[in-house]
């Protein structure tokens, strides 16, 4: 497998996700990568290659430190602004919620006010009944006078 392969060229470091490689013998690899092919690798008396620049390298370090302190920097930023928009979320998730269950008493509220306004016009009707009976006899009483005012004059 290809671990194993690695691990035959160098040390591998797993932590979850991440691996880590680092090469046995870095410096040699990079000069033998820039030899131009059939000449004799670097190392020797007479190599065209020139020695690795400690201070480039500390340069490398350290530009190296910044991206990383960068990336951390992104990485925390990314997860603050997770965070708002979760609270966010959460909020309007809640607030839904509650303008759900308010309309849903709303919505019973109206619906025993109506019913109570039913068994009013009920009660209505019911108290109305004896009203045409005396209309008619107010009615009777009014053409009754009538015929008495007639005798009167």
């Amino acid at each position: 497998t290809r671990a194993s392969a690695l691990e035959l060229e160098g040390t591998v470091l797993r932590e979850g996700r991440l691996t880590q490689f680092v090469a046995n013998n870095l410096e040699r690899r990079i000069r033998l990568s820039g030899a131009p092919r059939g000449e004799p690798p670097a190392g020797g008396g007479g190599s065209s290659i020139p020695a690795i620049d400690p201070g480039a390298l500390q340069d490398v370090v350290a530009l190296a430190g910044q991206v990383a302190a960068q990336v951390d920097e992104l990485l925390r930023n990314v997860h603050c602004g997770l965070q708002a928009l979760t609270a966010l979320s959460v909020g309007c998730i809640q607030t839904y919620r509650d303008g759900v269950e308010s309309l849903g008493e709303a919505a019973d509220l109206s619906i025993r006010a109506m019913y109570a306004l039913v068994a009013r016009c009920e009660e209505l009707d019911r108290a109305m009944q004896p009203v045409p009976a005396l209309a008619k006899r107010i009615r009777d009483m009014k053409g009754t006078l009538e015929r008495l005012e007639g005798l009167c004059k």
